[in-house]
């Protein structure tokens, strides 16, 4: 009993600043792949504008990037709107994921919390999590809030910059999402004990191979969401 009440204290102190505070080592990540975004959407002949609705509406590094292949290749919007809706159906895993933790929350905060997640939100939080941290409502909304700012600020300087910069893969900012997700995973990697490294490490293997197999009959997009889907649930079951 003692140790639930000293638990929610714990909630409690943590702040909306804080929140931010643990934001900023992914900064860097949202603001590379977000220059490289505005430029990719000025080489789309999408305005500032139009790219400032686009990034804090869809909010999705990937996503943007194919909406605006899709828009030079002049696909039809129903194309659009169902590929942008399966690249990003893995959001609905990670919201299941930190859902238990907010189950004290309105509906209406939750879907605020939900809205505003993202890789890299979930990775942050779930280091936490993995540490025995807490987290609250306040917390997750400094963070989720920081980087979305930061987000469409990087796409608009990044569509303003876009007729100056005409190859963003020269200075490396296409890997600038990629190097993130590397980072937050050997941070979360550090903190396991060595038995439940080795299950992971096992399982990142399981999904590395079932999404390879699963490629030669679906999308790569519906190829990643089945074989996390698949993992997780072998994960589950051989951690009981």
């Amino acid at each position: 009993m003692l140790e639930v009440e000293y638990s929610l204290q714990k909630e409690e102190n943590l702040t909306f600043k804080q929140g931010v505070q643990d934001c900023i080592p992914t900064l860097l990540g949202y603001i590379g792949i977000g220059l490289a975004a505005g430029v990719v959407g000025n080489s789309a002949h999408l305005s500032i504008l139009e790219i400032g609705l686009l990034s804090a509406l869809v909010y999705a590094g990937a996503s943007q990037f194919i909406i605006c292949a899709m828009l030079v290749a002049m696909s039809p919007p129903s194309a659009i709107i169902a590929t942008t809706f399966l690249v990003n159906l893995r959001h609905f895993l990670m919201s299941a994921a930190l859902s238990p933790h907010f189950t004290r929350y309105s509906l209406l905060k939750n879907i605020g919390i939900g809205a505003l997640l993202t890789d890299e939100s979930f990775g942050v939080t779930s280091l936490r999590v993995s540490k025995g941290l807490a987290i609250n409502d306040r917390w997750i909304n400094g963070l989720n809030v920081t980087a979305y700012v930061t987000w469409i600020a990087s796409c608009l300087a990044g569509g303003w910059m876009g007729s100056w910069i005409g190859n963003p893969e020269a200075f490396g900012l296409d890997f600038a999402l990629t190097a993130m997700f590397v980072a937050l995973l050997v941070l979360q990697m550090i903190a396991l004990p060595a038995s439940k490294l080795r299950h992971y490490l096992v399982l990142i293997a399981y999904t590395v191979l079932a999404m390879y197999i699963l490629s030669s009959f679906f999308s790569i997009y519906a190829a990643v969401l089945l074989s996390t889907v698949i993992c997780a649930a072998i994960g589950v079951v051989s951690e009981k």
